[in-house]
């Protein structure tokens, strides 16, 4: 029988938790479908055809050892909204936010990107498991700190809680203009060395020190981010950037989840 599992990377973070939480950071690759989404995209929201997308993300729940029923996942709209999880999702109730939190073993939060950052967090100790969309108007709104807060708020202690940041838009193909420069600064100056010129006004952003920066501000524990690069990793993730650049009319989605075990 083939194994239709699809490959994902974890957080060392994370991972040493093993025994108490699953997670994973899926590309592109192990899917059905085809074209700019070939071919694990699992984004409803693109013009990937309905069926191929159900079908790469039942594999990615597979793969996590969570059953396809129990996938609790959010309809994004870069805000800085978390929400309680206590059970999966279906199509038409999807709440409107980009984190989600739950305390319930055996339900798969599960976060879509394609150049911003997923983050997913866990308390093993209390229990807790979290996962984040943070664009950078997320990010900067205060989405990690909803999280976090959120989390506090049903049994979790940041100092216990681990995080991992995985694969997104790496500082040397995060090109930014004023506007986005202004927005965090004015938001959170400390940032100030997260930058580096570019040419005339635009700079290049380091996202996943930021989101760490945040996370370490929280007091969350142990903490790392993975070195992948959306952008320059094409044939291993989606990158909306890329799709951009090669004139693309959509791109897929690449899924992050994380699961309490029973």
């Amino acid at each position: 029988m083939t194994d239709t599992r699809p490959p994902f990377e974890e957080a060392p973070a994370i991972k040493r938790f093993s025994m108490h939480v699953r997670h994973g950071f899926f590309g592109r690759r192990g899917g059905v479908s085809h074209g700019v989404y070939k071919s694990l995209n699992c984004g409803p929201g693109s013009g990937d055809e309905p069926e191929k997308v159900l079908e790469n993300r039942r594999r990615v729940c597979l793969a996590l050892g969570a059953s396809p029923d129990n996938l609790a996942a959010p309809r994004q709209i870069h805000s800085a909204k978390a929400v309680l999880a206590d059970r999966a999702f279906l199509a038409n109730e999807r709440p409107e936010c980009d984190a989600l939190v739950t305390k319930r073993p055996g339900l798969l939060l599960g976060v879509l990107a394609a150049d911003c950052a997923p983050i997913v967090l866990c308390d093993p100790h209390n229990g807790v498991a979290a996962a984040i969309h943070a664009g950078w108007r997320g990010a900067v709104g205060g989405v990690i700190e909803s999280a976090v807060e959120l989390m506090v708020q049903v049994g979790a202690d940041p100092s216990k809680t681990a995080a991992g940041v995985g694969p997104c838009l790496s500082q040397s193909s995060f090109e930014v203009g004023p506007d986005l420069a202004d927005a965090v600064l004015h938001a959170t100056p400390w940032a100030e060395n997260l930058f580096n010129g570019g040419i005339g006004d635009r700079q290049f952003f380091d996202l996943k020190r930021y989101c760490l920066g945040r996370l370490a501000r929280l007091g969350v524990g142990h903490m790392d981010a993975l070195a992948d690069d959306t952008l320059t990793q094409p044939d291993v993730y989606f990158s909306h950037r890329a799709s951009v650049k090669a004139g693309d009319r959509d791109c897929g989605r690449n899924m992050t989840g994380i699961m309490l075990i029973a």
